[in-house]
């Protein structure tokens, strides 16, 4: 990968889409828990990559009374966000997660309340134009996704990522449709994408539900991650529900990280602990497989907590340091 002369161990997150997640949640003594998070892939993305010990901005849209109250969580969790403000209020998302406690998905439950939001032209430009200007004292810019494709142009994260690597940053994207071909048009110095989000190829695209392939059909996720590489990639990470990750790395080689398994509370939120994990491993400075072996290893402790993104470094560590890396069988 490139050098970058950027301050070691600083990670910028491109968020497009938070939200304010306010969840009521059941207790043994039968009162419930209301808790307030930041919410969006961002979020997720970053506080992982906190919870691991570098520095993280978020780059957001926030606005209203929801705006506010996101801010001030994400100061408290260790996070600096790097706010634009929006003439309309911050997505917020109510769940009542009490008649679905024992269920492994975290958003099953009664959707008490939601709104969404979008950007005007002036608030993409102003997003657009503090992204690149914190990534500037980064070494790694991660790109996460819109909540839906209304929120901006798909070409934004080809003028991001393109921008970004011309100033020697890193570039990681954790995108799927419109928006991962258009960063890789850009150029992605890493790619993390789900294998059920993998393009299929010849103008096909996995993650419409119409092309999708088999998390175990790995001469076929290998392909399609090849198609990747030769298309702007130059590192592909695909992450296979439960079963181990596939790194291809530029030299050619491919890899499959087996992480200890653990009893799953919930599945939801690992992709997300896996990216923000391999971008503070990249903004320490390590090569992308020790990256990545931490990124499976905070991947699998993920699923043993309630909370997204969430985790001790001391057990990622633990558990990295039991990651096996060996050659993908071909039946998976």
């Amino acid at each position: 990968m490139a050098t970058s002369a950027a301050p070691a161990a600083r990670v910028t997150v491109f968020a497009p889409s938070p939200v304010l997640r306010v969840l009521v949640e059941p207790t043994t003594a039968g009162h419930p828990e209301i808790h307030l998070h930041p919410g969006g892939q961002g979020a997720w993305v970053a506080r992982m990559a906190a919870r691991l010990g570098v520095e993280v901005a978020l780059c957001l849209p926030v606005g209203g009374e929801a705006g506010t109250a996101v801010l001030a969580l994400l100061r408290e969790e260790g996070i600096v966000p790097v706010p634009v403000t929006t003439a309309g209020p911050t997505a917020t998302v109510v769940l009542d997660h009490r008649g679905s406690a024992d269920s492994p998905d975290a958003e099953e439950g009664d959707r008490v309340a939601a709104s969404t939001s979008t950007l005007t032209r002036h608030e993409l430009d102003d997003l657009f134009t503090v992204t690149i200007a914190d990534c500037l004292g980064s070494a790694v810019l991660v790109l996460t996704g819109p909540e839906h494709e209304d929120v901006l142009p798909a070409s934004t994260f080809t003028r991001l990522a393109a921008d970004a690597r011309a100033q020697g940053v890193l570039v990681v994207a954790d995108l799927s449709g419109a928006e991962l071909e258009a960063a890789l048009a850009g150029g992605v110095d890493l790619l993390k994408v789900a294998h059920d989000e993998l393009p299929g190829g010849a103008g096909g695209s996995g993650g419409d539900g119409t092309d999708e392939v088999e998390a175990g059909d790995v001469p076929e996720v290998l392909r399609r991650a090849r198609a990747l590489q030769e298309r702007g990639a130059r590192h592909v990470l695909v992450t296979r529900s439960d079963l181990p990750p596939l790194l291809l790395t530029d030299d050619g080689r491919t890899s499959e990280l087996s992480a200890p398994r653990f009893s799953a509370v919930q599945f939801r939120g690992a992709g997300d602990a896996v990216s923000g994990a391999v971008a503070a491993g990249l903004a320490r400075g390590d090569d992308v497989l020790a990256a990545v072996r931490t990124a499976a290893a905070a991947g699998a402790l993920n699923v043993t907590r309630q909370g997204y993104g969430t985790g001790h470094p001391e057990a990622v560590e633990a558990v990295a340091r039991r990651v096996q890396v060996r050659e993908p069988a071909a039946g998976g």
